[in-house]
C-alpha cells in the first residue's frame, strides 16, 4: 500500500478498539513470568552451554600477549573464542568498532574473548584465569579538552552539520537583550532491566539467534555481514525485550559471540553481557557541550538564535544531533545551528531515547527560561510570542499539525501556573524552598516502510505476523487493536506474533516510529485481507462493512469466518510512505510542568509533581501511551538530577558501570505524574492519523526540572546533573 496522499475516512475512524484504554494482551505472560525472553528460551533448545565475555582492561592500545592455558584447563570449559580463532569477521555498517577486538583495542571493555563452558559458573570462573598483557597507548577521553579543535562532521543535504539563515552575528550584536550561555550534559547509560543477551544454535549452515534486539531486519543484515554468511541463513527471534531505549537497535557482542561459540562447540550457547560491560561494551548517550546565544527585542521577539553543540565519539562514529529541535521550535529571522564531533577513545556513543532532542532541549529550554527572566516576561508568553506555524528554515513548509501553544495553555491551567512566583526563592513550605518550572517539547514524526502478514482461519481468528518488536511499549496490544478495528472482530479473536525474522520486515522499535509505521503496515495487510474476503463472499470490496465478525453489503450479510474455508486466507502487504513529510513538517509537540522542593539547608532536591501535555496525532491506546510518557518523564528526572557516566579521564572508561554506581530514579523519587493528550488527528502522517509519543515525554522534561529548581532557589545550574553540591553555595540565607 502506498501512502502518498493524506488519509481520508477509513475503518480506523470507527474507533471501536482504537483510541480505547486497553489492557496489555500480553500482560498475563509478563506478570506470570512466562513471557519468553532471549536468555530463558528453555523451550527452544536442550542442554545449552554458557559463555562469559572477557572485556579489554585498557581503552586504547593492543594485546601484547594472551595466555589461555589455565582457562582452557579449568573445569567444564569447552572452548575459548578469540580474534585469532574466530575466522575472518566482517564489520557491520551499524557498529563503529569491531565487536570482537584483537590485537588492536578500540575502547575499554571491548570483547576480547568468550569463554564457553558447561555452566555459567564454570565459564565465569575460567574467564578469571585468562591472562592478558597490554601495550597501552595514549588516548583522548576529555570532551572539554578536545572541543575547540573538534571539526564539523560531513552532515547531509537534509541535515547539514551547519545551517545558516540570515545574518546571525549582525542581528545578535544589535539585539536589545541577549543571552550567551554554555550548558553541558554528561554521558548517560540506557540502564534497561534486561541485559544484552542472546542464545545461538546452528542446524547445519542455518543459524538461529534468540536475542534481545529492537530491529530484527537490521540485525539479520548485521549478523550475516559479520559472520560472512548469506542473510537467508540467519534467523533472529526476539518476541519479548526487557527494555532497550536504543541500546539494542544494533547487534552487539553477545549475539556475535554466541554464534561463534555455538559454531565452535556444535552446541547451543547462551551469552548475557554482565552489567559492567553494558556501560562500556555497548553504546551510551554521548556527553555534549552546547553554546546557545539568543537575541531579542525588549518585547521578547527573537531576532537572533544560535545553537552550537559538540559531542565526541570513536573514529567513524556519529554526532549527538542536539540542535535538531532548535531548527524547528521557535521563529527567528537570523539563525544558525551546528554540531561538532570530537574524536574520543571512549566507548561508542549512539542512540538513546530521543537522541538529540533529549540533550538539546535540556539546554535550549533552560536558555529560553533565562531569557524570559532577563526580559521580565512569563516563560510561557515568551514561547507563545515566538511560535511559528511553518518550518523557520524552510517557510514554504507548514507544519502538518502544531498545537504547541495549546499544550502550554492547557498545562498552565491544569498545573496552576498562575500561582507561580516569578521572583525566585519566594515560596517556602517548612524547610523546603518550592518552585515551578516548564519547558516546551518537540520530537519529529518519523516513518518507515513496514510490512505484515495476516491470516484468517475457519474459526474467524485473525493472526498477525510481523517482525515488529515489543520493548515494553505495548506493540502486541496496539497491533491487536488495529487488526480488530479493520477486520471487525473482537480483540480476543486476534492473535499477534512478533519479533521473528521469518515474518515480514517492519519498522521495528526505535525513533518512536513503531506505533505509527508498524500499525500502518498491519492496517495495509488487513485492508488487503478485507478485499480478498469481499471477493470470496461476492461483495464489492469498497462497499463491504466489517463488524461483529460479520461482512455485510447491499442488504446481505455473511460470517467473516465463512470466507476462510478449511484452508484459511492469508495475505501480506506493507505500507510505503511517499513524500508528504517533505511537503509538510510532521512533528509532535508537548509542554512539561514540574514543581520541586529544595531543602534550604542541604540543597536536597525533591520533585513534587509533574505534568505533561502532548499533541501527537491520534492516540491509539491512551493507557499504554500514558505509560510511555510517564516512563519518559521518569528518565528525564534521572537526567536532570542524578544520571552521569563518570569518565576516568586518565584511563578512558566509565567508572560507575553498574546499577550501584550509576544512579537512576526509583519509585520513591517519582511523585504524582499526570499526562494530558490533546484531541488531534494528523491525516498527513499515516492511515492511522497517529504519531509516535514514546520519546516526546523525555523531550524538555529535564529542563522543566532545572527551571523549577531555579525558581525555587535563584541558583541557575547549567551543568547536568543538578546535584546538591552545585546548589549549596548559592542557596538563599536561612531567615
Amino acid at each position: 500500500m502506498k501512502f502518498d496522499t493524506p488519509a481520508t475516512t477509513n475503518p480506523i475512524d470507527q474507533l471501536q478498539y482504537i483510541g480505547k484504554a486497553t489492557d496489555r494482551v500480553d500482560g498475563k505472560l509478563k506478570t506470570t513470568g512466562t513471557a519468553p525472553y532471549a536468555y530463558e528460551r528453555h523451550d527452544a533448545v536442550a542442554d545449552p552451554a554458557y559463555g562469559w565475555v572477557v572485556g579489554a582492561g585498557i581503552a586504547k592500545g593492543r594485546i601484547a600477549s594472551m595466555d589461555l592455558k589455565a582457562a582452557r584447563a579449568a573445569p567444564g570449559v569447552l572452548h575459548i573464542v578469540t580474534a585469532r580463532n574466530a575466522g575472518k569477521l566482517g564489520k557491520a555498517k551499524n557498529n563503529t568498532a569491531p565487536l570482537l577486538g584483537g590485537p588492536e583495542i578500540a575502547h575499554y571493555h571491548q570483547a576480547l574473548a568468550l569463554v564457553v563452558a558447561n555452566t555459567l559458573e564454570q565459564a565465569r570462573a575460567a574467564a578469571q584465569l585468562v591472562r592478558i598483557t597490554y601495550a597501552a597507548a595514549d588516548g583522548k577521553y576529555d570532551l572539554a579538552q578536545e572541543r575547540d579543535a573538534a571539526p564539523r562532521p560531513p552532515g547531509s543535504k537534509d541535515n547539514p552539520a551547519l545551517s545558516v539563515v540570515g545574518d546571525f552575528a549582525s542581528a545578535f550584536d544589535k539585539a536589545e537583550v541577549t543571552l550567551d550561555a554554555t550548558y553541558t550534559t554528561p554521558d548517560q547509560s540506557h540502564a534497561m532491566m534486561e541485559p544484552h543477551a542472546s542464545m545461538a544454535a546452528w542446524q547445519g549452515q542455518q543459524l538461529t539467534l534468540w536475542t534481545s534486539h529492537q530491529m530484527i531486519a537490521w540485525g539479520v543484515d548485521d549478523v550475516a555481514k559479520m559472520l560472512g554468511i548469506p542473510k537467508s541463513q540467519v534467523r533472529l527471534v526476539s518476541p519479548f525485550i526487557g527494555g532497550g531505549f536504543g541500546a539494542k537497535l544494533w547487534v552487539r557482542a553477545d549475539a556475535v559471540l554466541a554464534a561463534l561459540g555455538a559454531r565452535a562447540v556444535k552446541r547451543p550457547v547462551k551469552v548475557a553481557l554482565q552489567r559492567p560491560l553494558i556501560a562500556n561494551n555497548t553504546v551510551h548517550r554521548p556527553a555534549t557541550i552546547q553554546r546557545i546565544r539568543l537575541g531579542a527585542t525588549r518585547e521578547g521577539r527573537l531576532t537572533a538564535l544560535s545553537h552550537d553543540s559538540c559531542s565526541g565519539n570513536l573514529r567513524g562514529g556519529s554526532t549527538e544531533p542536539a540542535v535538531d529541535q532548535t531548527r524547528l521550535l521557535y521563529a527567528a529571522p537570523n539563525r544558525e545551528s551546528g554540531v561538532r564531533l570530537a574524536q574520543l577513545d571512549l566507548p561508542e556513543g549512539n542512540a538513546m531515547r530521543a537522541p538529540g532532542e533529549a540533550s538539546g532541549l535540556s539546554a535550549l529550554e533552560v536558555a529560553m527560561d533565562e531569557l524570559a527572566q532577563r526580559l521580565g516576561i512569563d516563560p510561557i508568553e515568551l514561547r507563545v510570542l515566538n511560535d511559528t506555524q511553518v518550518d523557520p528554515e524552510h517557510p514554504e513548509r507548514p507544519f502538518s499539525q502544531r498545537q504547541l501553544i495549546e499544550c502550554m495553555r492547557t498545562g498552565a491551567e491544569r498545573f496552576g501556573w498562575s500561582r507561580r512566583q516569578a521572583q525566585p526563592g519566594q515560596v517556602r513550605d517548612g524547610r523546603w524552598l518550592v518552585g515551578m518550572g516548564m519547558a516546551a517539547a518537540l520530537r519529529n514524526n518519523l516513518v518507515m516502510t513496514s510490512g505484515a502478514r495476516v491470516r484468517l482461519d475457519s474459526r474467524g481468528v485473525v493472526t498477525v505476523e510481523t517482525d515488529m518488536t515489543d520493548i515494553g511499549t505495548g506493540s502486541y496490544t496496539i497491533i491487536a487493536q488495529t487488526a480488530a478495528e479493520v477486520m471487525g472482530v473482537p480483540l480476543e479473536k486476534v492473535f499477534v506474533r512478533l519479533g521473528d525474522s521469518a515474518f515480514p520486515a517492519s519498522a521495528g522499535s526505535g525513533g518512536q516510529w513503531g506505533a505509527n509505521s508498524a500499525t500502518s503496515g498491519v492496517y495495509a495487510a488487513c485492508m488487503k485481507l478485507r478485499a480478498e474476503v469481499a471477493r470470496k463472499l461476492g461483495f464489492a470490496a469498497g462497499q463491504a462493512q466489517f463488524a461483529d465478525g460479520q461482512v455485510s453489503a447491499a442488504g446481505r450479510s455473511a460470517a467473516l469466518a465463512s470466507a476462510a474455508g478449511e484452508g484459511g486466507l492469508e495475505v501480506e502487504d506493507k505500507i510505503e510512505f511517499g513524500d508528504l513529510a517533505k511537503k509538510q513538517q510532521q512533528s509532535t509537540f508537548g509542554a512539561h510542568f514540574v514543581e520541586v522542593g529544595v531543602d534550604m539547608d542541604t540543597g536536597e532536591i525533591r520533585v513534587r509533581r509533574m505534568l505533561a501535555v502532548c499533541a501527537a496525532g491520534r492516540i491509539l491506546n491512551p493507557k499504554s501511551a500514558r505509560s510511555q510518557v510517564i516512563g519518559a518523564m521518569t528518565m528525564a528526572v534521572g537526567a536532570a538530577l542524578m544520571e552521569e557516566l563518570a569518565v576516568d579521564k586518565r584511563k578512558g572508561f566509565f567508572v560507575n558501570h553498574d546499577l550501584a554506581g550509576y544512579e537512576v530514579p526509583v519509585h520513591a523519587d517519582i511523585p504524582h505524574q499526570e499526562v494530558i493528550f490533546l484531541d488531534e488527528t494528523d491525516p498527513q502522517s499515516s492511515p492511522m492519523k497517529a504519531k509516535g509519543v514514546g520519546e516526546l515525554g523525555i523531550c524538555g522534561a529535564a529542563a522543566a526540572v532545572a527551571n523549577a529548581i531555579y525558581n525555587a532557589t535563584g541558583v541557575r545550574v547549567r551543568d547536568y546533573p543538578i546535584t546538591l553540591d552545585k546548589l549549596l553555595a548559592g542557596l538563599p540565607a536561612v531567615a
